[in-house]
């Protein structure tokens, strides 16, 4: 029998094929960015005071500034012993008795009583326009493994494109709510599809970088995110601009192929042996007569179901610690990019920065995961950043250039860990429940996007450093967990809930498949029996 991994050593475990599909998807990471910490952006709350009609009316009819209309709309207040214009108050007054002129714009109000804003808000439209509340649905669709990588690649991108467009141009906030709700279920779906399809079509040797670089060009949309929104002040517009990309990429339909292996496990050899005939012509190779006898080593099913995620001991396991990390990575990243909104300081300069950070956790993935494996690394991340967040908690604001390296250390850490969870989730799945598995999993991630808010708001206003206190305690935690993991390194992608529960057997049948490689070249006439004989 010959499996698609024996195949694949002669399509090309990364050729030209390859190459090209990895270069398309990797453009899918770019505009997730906007999606997943836009917040900090289109959730930003302008400067604001209480809108009045006649003062308006007279401001437009004057040629008034908007501070002249505000200093007469609005009252002085005690905010923490300094005198500061009120955002939820105003004078009650009748502008019609006043004797208001465009001449005659100093009037003392300082005994005039004040109501509550009765028209709704006043912004200062030159410096920023965003003040959309995103709320995080987290539901990740498992429909990949119903109709494959591909298909739901395509799906969760139209659903992305429609509902990104609708929130866009949502008229109020309940149907904000709806439209947003509509984009959390598909804008990580198309991500997951990608990550998985391009996975699945190269050589194990090969899976490692292919996944961090994927990741790695979400960290390239981090670090466009802050340039677009600082030109964008529109945040309707910095929707539109996020979502466009997810309309191009339904272009895709002609340029990415099925994955080989999930047709295998839905029995339709067929179209997995055409596509594998095609990424071999363009990688220029030939493909033995083997091919004729590939056969799916799956012996479990062709359907996946969440049952199979924790019928056994170890696929329950896995499936419990990696949904940890993934909440565990998604609190952390989230909270320590939120936070940088409630610190005080150039929230793009400080954004861009933070994003630099990211690069540098890339490199030593690929650095680490092929020498030491990926459990070890894995786990150190998260101890890092852990200990980072607990240290920046106690560093005094007056050691600012410290606290920052500490804090970007951790950033880095966290990055480092989240980008780990990502592959390893998918090598420690069977090929037939792996992208059940990888979403499944990741919902706990939309689950931390929306916990994070939270702890980080609400614990704030009783310490500013208590939320770091709490992502210390959860990173520590998952660092733990990591532990219990097996390692990775070098093992081919696992086919079957056996595989996952007796790893000694993969070990075995990848040795016995080096040892029949020479079996696949073309013109060798020996079968793949364990006997071995002549055709």
């Amino acid at each position: 029998m010959t499996t698609f991994d024996d195949i694949l050593e002669e399509a090309g475990k990364f050729g030209r094929c390859q190459k090209r599909i990895f270069a398309l998807l990797c453009m899918v990471s770019m505009p997730w960015a906007g999606v997943y910490v836009g917040i900090v952006f289109q959730g930003f709350t302008p400067d604001h005071w209480c809108r009045d009609s006649a003062v308006v009316e007279r401001r437009q009819a004057c040629g008034w500034s908007l501070a002249d209309s505000r200093r007469l709309t609005v009252p002085l207040v005690n905010s923490s012993g300094v005198l500061q214009q009120s955002s939820c108050e105003q004078y009650k007054v009748d502008w019609n008795s006043t004797g208001l002129t465009c001449d005659t714009q100093e009037l003392d109000l300082s005994k005039t009583p004040t109501t509550a804003c009765k028209e709704g808000w006043e912004y200062d439209y030159e410096g920023r326009q965003s003040f959309v509340t995103e709320v995080k649905t987290g539901v990740t669709l498992g429909i990949n493994t119903v109709f494959g990588r591909k298909m739901s690649f395509l799906m969760s991108n139209l659903l992305n494109g429609i509902a990104g467009i609708l929130v866009a141009v949502a008229p109020d906030y309940v149907s904000l709510l709806i439209f947003r709700t509509l984009y959390g279920f598909g804008v990580k779906g198309g991500w997951v599809a990608g990550y998985v399809l391009i996975t699945e079509i190269v050589g194990v040797e090969y899976r490692r970088t292919v996944g961090v670089l994927y990741q790695m060009f979400f960290s390239v949309g981090i670090l466009l995110l802050p340039l677009l929104a600082y030109f964008i002040t529109d945040w309707r517009w910095l929707q539109v601009v996020i979502t466009v990309p997810y309309i191009i990429f339904l272009s895709y339909y002609w340029f990415i192929p099925e994955s080989p292996r999930w047709l295998l496990s839905q029995n339709k050899k067929t179209q997995a042996v055409k596509i594998t005939e095609d990424m071999a012509k363009e990688n220029k190779r030939t493909l033995s007569k083997n091919i004729e006898t590939l056969k799916d080593d799956n012996a479990d099913s062709s359907t996946a179901s969440f049952m199979d995620l924790i019928r056994t001991p170890k696929m329950r396991k896995h499936t419990f610690i990696l949904s940890y990390n993934w909440f565990t990575s998604a609190v952390v990243y989230q909270g320590l990019i939120m936070r940088l909104g409630i610190l005080g300081g150039d929230v793009y300069i400080d954004f861009l920065i933070s994003g630099l950070v990211e690069f540098p956790a890339a490199f030593l993935i690929l650095f680490t995961i092929e020498r030491i494996g990926r459990r070890l690394p894995f786990a150190s991340a998260n101890i890092v950043a852990g200990a980072s967040c607990f240290i920046t908690a106690f560093i005094p604001d007056s050691m600012f250039w410290f606290k920052t390296v500490v804090a970007c250390i951790g950033r880095l850490g966290i990055t480092m860990a989240f980008e780990m969870v990502v592959f390893v989730n998918t090598e420690l799945y069977p090929t037939f429940v792996r992208n059940l598995g990888v979403s499944v999993c990741s919902t706990l991630c939309d689950v931390g996007g929306i916990v994070a808010p939270f702890l980080l708001y609400r614990l704030a206003v009783i310490w500013l450093e208590l939320p770091l206190i709490i992502f210390g305690s959860l990173a520590f935690l998952a660092g733990g967990l990591v532990l219990l993991l097996p390692e990775t390194r070098g093992v081919p992608l696992p086919d079957t809930i056996d595989d996952i529960e007796f790893p000694d057997r993969v070990k075995e049948k990848a040795e016995l498949k080096n040892q029949q490689t020479t079996n696949l070249l073309p013109n060798n006439n020996v079968t793949t029996n364990k006997d071995p004989a002549t055709v």
